[in-house]
C-alpha cells in the first residue's frame, strides 16, 4: 500500500491587497501590502511545499483580493467538495470562480443552501488519526451547515465554536497534524469546545500554543507526513513539535498576515495521502 501524492490547490497573489475589512488583522492595513514582496513570498510558500506535493492553480480574478487564500474555496473529501458560501459579501463572488473550478475539475459539488454561511476547509479540518471532521462556527461558518457536511462526507462533525474574533476560522487556532497530533491555541475555543479536543487527543498528542505563537499564525501550517511549513514558530514549539516527530521550516508570509491569513490559508488539500490510499 502506497500514499497518492498530495495535491494542494493554491492562487497566485495577483491581486491582492487590503481593500476592506472584514477581521481585526486588517484594521489599519488598507493598502499595505507590497504586492512585489508578497509574490516572493508566495512562490517560495509554493516551492516549499511542491517538494512534498503536486501543486494545482485557480486563476487570480481582478476586484477579488482575498482569491489567494484558497482554504476558504470550499472543502474536499475525494471526489466530492462543498464550496463556500462567505459570510462577508466582500468575498461572495469569489464563490462563482471556486465553484466552476471544481466543476472543471470533476469534482461533485453539493448544493448548499446559500442562507448558511460556511467558509470551506478554514472551518472544516479532517483529523489526522480518527474518523471525525473538526468543524468550526461562531464567526464565518454557521453551525446550521455541520449536519450537510456530517450527511455528505458521512462523516462525524466535532462542533468547535470559537469566542475570539481574531481567531474567525478555525484554521487560524487549530491544526490536525500526521499521527493524531494537534497543535492548537485553547483561549480561542470556547469550554464545550475544549472538552470535546481533549477528550478525542491524548495528553501526549495535544500541542499548546502560547498567545505569541498564535498571534504569528503558527497554527495556520501546512502538514505533509512529518514535515511543518509555517511563518513563525517559537524555539520552544518547534523544539515541542521536533520532540513529536515533526520537522518545521518557516516560510516569511508577512504580507499575509496584514489580511488575516498565512500557509494554511494560502492552500486547499486536494487530495491527501492520509486519507487517499491505493494499492
Amino acid at each position: 500500500m502506497n500514499k497518492i501524492r498530495n495535491n494542494i490547490l493554491m492562487c497566485p497573489p495577483d491581486y491582492f491587497s487590503v481593500d476592506y475589512i472584514i477581521n481585526p488583522w486588517m484594521a489599519g492595513q488598507e493598502g499595505a501590502p507590497d504586492r512585489e514582496k508578497a509574490h516572493h513570498q508566495w512562490g517560495m510558500l509554493r516551492d516549499e511545499i511542491a517538494k512534498y506535493a503536486d501543486i494545482s492553480i485557480v486563476d487570480p480574478q481582478p476586484d477579488l483580493p482575498d482569491m489567494v487564500f484558497t482554504a476558504n474555496a470550499g472543502v474536499v473529501l475525494g471526489n466530492k467538495a462543498i464550496a463556500s458560501h462567505f459570510m462577508p459579501h466582500e468575498r461572495r463572488p469569489e464563490e462563482a470562480h471556486f465553484k466552476s473550478w471544481f466543476s472543471q475539475n470533476d469534482f461533485e459539488l453539493l448544493d448548499l443552501d446559500e442562507k448558511i454561511g460556511f467558509e470551506g476547509a478554514g472551518d472544516c479540518l479532517f483529523d489526522r488519526g480518527g474518523p471525525w471532521l473538526w468543524t468550526g462556527h461562531g464567526f464565518r461558518t454557521e453551525i446550521e451547515v455541520h449536519s450537510e457536511i456530517g450527511s455528505y462526507f458521512n462523516v462525524e462533525v466535532v462542533p468547535l465554536h470559537l469566542v475570539d474574533s481574531r481567531f474567525y476560522h478555525i484554521d487560524t487556532c487549530f491544526c490536525p497534524l500526521e499521527g493524531g497530533f494537534v497543535m492548537y491555541h485553547p483561549p480561542a475555543f470556547d469550554f464545550d469546545s475544549r472538552i470535546a479536543i481533549e477528550s478525542r487527543i491524548p495528553p501526549h498528542k495535544r500541542i499548546i500554543v502560547d498567545t505569541e505563537d498564535a498571534g504569528n499564525f503558527a497554527c495556520n501550517a501546512v502538514n505533509i507526513d512529518n514535515k511543518i511549513i509555517v511563518n513563525s514558530a517559537s524555539s520552544h514549539l518547534k523544539k515541542d513539535l521536533s520532540e513529536c516527530g515533526f520537522e518545521v521550516t518557516e516560510v516569511d508570509l508577512s504580507e499575509f498576515l496584514k489580511a488575516g491569513g498565512s500557509a494554511k490559508c494560502l492552500t486547499l488539500k486536494l487530495v491527501d495521502g492520509v486519507f487517499e490510499i491505493m494499492e
